[in-house]
């Protein structure tokens, strides 16, 4: 018997039900029909004693199809379809590679015998989703390994190694060789010793596994790791039942709550983000590349904090790169920086020496130019100065291989006129990566009208090589991420203006989800840098006398953040933690006072209303500009780039969750009390509610 995806022959008595389903065996619908196919045929013949197990490609089943998430519940076909290979007569064996994880872990828990490959991968990670494992894996695990360590696998979300899993309990072996092979040789082994079939469905749950401490322990990690959220307590209550109730109840209680996880605006938030990363790299209009764009040599010119950190990007993806700096001391510093960021990776244990050696023997120090005539790609990586970068780009002009791709990770500067200091304008973008460079998935890419298809095509391949999300935007003051982060901030330093303690500001922020609340970012940054910034580009701003006045008001005093451990808040050295400084509010309200701006009372939800509406309020215009593709897109930028919480959606599709009209009527509340120079609606904005739309159907009107 065979169909498209799954397969079934004989070898010896032994059946191997092979997977086929590429790229990576996910679990769809024409995948389960096939599975339950092959299971049928087993059952009706009489020459089968055993069965293997295996998939096809690079890995056994990623997990399951989350496309189906939107359509009706599907957890029915998937708990029909593994007991049916659980109750199979013959002893049935998995063979695992690759990774197994979600769905497809727990397609391997519901066979009787489990062996991997030692480089194979497994992993609970649903919680991630919103969700929590709905296919018998929240019943079955605890049944091999104890709910303690059922959860642990669950809330940690993160793989682990075969090695490891045979240690937990949940590989019986871990094997060198073919997987196939060994496969069948293990099954025939179970029969050589009378080994029979062995439903983990039978199986007791150790109850020294879910005490009440455990219990609670597992909580208080959960609402720390995961707060504002309900999925990984939804997870614990599931998992401990297994200690208590039948088997089969306790797969009807899995269900129900996995259907109603999924129905949660943190499932659908978290959902939406996963798929909104996937889509940032379909350009609407952007024919295929007509050759295949060879990056197989890098050049950075600044080593600098932002330099470094992209060479060590370069570096980790096994790219060799120069990393030019103008002077030997800044070269000597960052190649320093550089060596102190490895070291700290092998103290953490996720380097070896050896590997450090490799990756830091890929990074090439020069101070001259044509050390980069042969790099595939440059990134200028230099102070934000629109005469320096565009010197830069003449001498690369000078030295560089004609289709080499030129890129800059200005953050805030017109890219067009960076290019234009160039003869080949079509060959530069915008890499904006965000810091620190080596750790933040972000790369916003900046095209020009003058940049060229190929280019474009150049700066994704590189963005893939690289592992970073890309999202495309055309040029504009900030791009995406900055220019939305203008608003947001200049509340949140208004309202100190105004007499919130700077705790109160990010608190408010952090409780409602943000990594971190923005005057602490600040703080982090340098409070220097955002007022040259803002000093540099004066003409871009309304013409606000308390614009960004508090940076101005901390940095007069020698407040720069932490750097000098004093900001917004007080520092120790040595430490970041924040400590409330009165010195710094009696600054600040000095400065109100030279301001004229009264003070004010602000509630918690005053603090978020105003520096989330002007955020979403900004998203809208930049959707409207064409800067950003879609909403989505905006979505992937804030969540990958700025701390906005994944389990929220990212701003515009947080809007559509409270309701654009919502937003709306704030902007028109706090227009009528401060005016309408930072607070008038954005035209789309106005027009959606008037129509009744959300942000969601305006982009699928727009791609359709």
């Amino acid at each position: 018997m065979s169909t498209e995806i799954v397969s079934v022959r004989v070898i010896d008595g032994v059946a191997v039900i092979a997977i086929d389903n590429p790229p990576v065996n996910t679990i769809t619908a024409a995948m389960r029909d096939g599975l339950a196919s092959a299971v049928l045929q087993v059952r009706s013949r009489g020459d089968v004693r055993a069965v293997a197990l295996v998939c096809r490609g690079s890995t056994f089943c990623s997990g399951a199809d989350i496309g189906e998430f939107a359509g009706p519940p599907k957890e029915a076909e998937y708990r029909a379809l593994f007991s049916s290979i659980e109750n199979l007569p013959v002893p049935v064996v998995a063979g695992l590679h690759g990774v197994a994880m979600g769905g497809g872990l727990e397609l391997a828990l519901a066979c009787h015998y489990r062996i991997a490959v030692a480089g194979a991968r497994f992993g609970l990670p649903e919680v991630t989703l919103g969700i929590i494992p709905g296919a018998g894996g929240t019943q079955r695990m605890p049944r091999l390994i104890g709910v303690e360590q059922t959860l642990e696998l669950i809330l940690s979300a993160r793989p682990v190694d075969a090695a490891t899993a045979a240690k937990l309990g949940f590989i019986d072996r871990v094997i060198e060789g073919d997987l196939e092979e060994a496969s069948v040789a293990y099954a025939h082994e179970l029969l050589r010793n009378g080994a029979g079939p062995r439903p983990t469905s039978a199986r007791a749950v150790d109850p020294a596994s879910a005490t009440p401490p455990i219990l609670e322990r597992l909580k208080a990690q959960a609402a720390r790791q995961y707060p504002n959220r309900q999925a990984a307590l939804r997870a614990i209550e599931v998992v401990a039942a297994a200690a208590t109730m039948p088997f089969e109840r306790g797969l009807d209680f899995e269900t129900e709550v996995v259907n109603v996880a999924k129905e949660s605006s943190e499932c659908k938030a978290l959902v939406h983000v996963f798929f909104a990363e996937r889509d940032t790299r379909k350009i609407p209009g952007l024919p295929a590349s007509a050759h295949q764009p060879s990056l197989a040599r890098a050049g950075i010119v600044g080593a600098g904090t932002m330099g470094g950190g992209i060479a060590i990007c370069f570096a980790n993806a096994g790219v060799p790169v120069a990393l030019l700096d103008a002077t030997p001391e800044g070269l000597e510093r960052g190649m320093a920086t550089v060596g102190r960021t490895y070291d700290t990776m092998v103290k953490r244990g996720r380097l070896t020496t050896a590997e450090r050696d490799a990756r830091m023997a890929l990074i090439t120090p020069t101070l001259a130019y044509e050390d980069l005539s042969l790099a595939d790609v440059v990134i200028e990586a230099a102070y934000e100065d629109m005469g320096l970068k565009q010197q830069i780009f003449r001498d690369l002009d000078r030295h560089v291989k004609p289709g080499a791709l030129f890129a800059t990770n200005t953050s805030t500067l017109d890219v067009a006129l960076i290019a234009a200091a160039t003869a080949r304008p079509g060959d530069v973008v915008g890499l904006h990566f965000f810091s620190p460079a080596n750790v933040m998935p972000l790369l916003e890419v900046v095209r020009t009208s003058a940049t060229s298809v190929d280019a474009l095509h150049a700066a994704l391949a590189l963005a893939k090589t690289l592992k970073k999300t890309p999202v495309v935007a055309k040029v504009c003051y900030g791009f995406i991420g900055n220019r939305m982060m203008e608003g947001y901030a200049r509340e949140a330093q208004r309202m100190v203006l105004e007499g919130a303690a700077p705790r109160d500001v990010d608190g408010a922020l952090e409780r409602w989800g943000m990594a971190m609340g923005i005057l602490a970012v600040f703080d982090m940054a340098g409070i220097d840098v955002g007022v040259n910034v803002h000093r540099a580009n004066a003409h871009q701003y309304p013409p606000d006398p308390a614009y960004y006045q508090a940076d101005v008001a901390l940095h007069a005093a020698g407040r720069l953040g932490q750097k000098s451990g004093r900001g917004y808040y007080r520092y120790e050295a040595g430490d970041r933690t924040r400590h409330d400084d009165p010195d710094a509010v009696a600054l600040l309200r000095e400065a109100a006072t030279r301001l004229g701006i009264a003070p004010r009372v602000h509630s918690e939800g005053e603090i978020l209303e105003r520096c989330l509406y002007p955020l979403i309020n900004e998203g809208l215009r930049i959707l409207e500009e064409g800067v950003a593709i879609r909403a989505s897109d905006v979505d992937v930028v804030w969540t990958a780039g700025y701390g906005f919480p994944r389990y929220r959606g990212g701003p515009m599709f947080y809007a559509d969750t409270i309701g654009l009209k919502t937003v709306y009527e704030g902007m028109l509340r706090y227009r009528a009390e401060f005016g309408p120079m930072h607070w008038e609606p954005a035209p789309l904005l106005r027009r959606l509610v008037e129509e009744g739309r959300t942000l969601a159907q305006w982009d699928a009107a727009r791609s359709a």
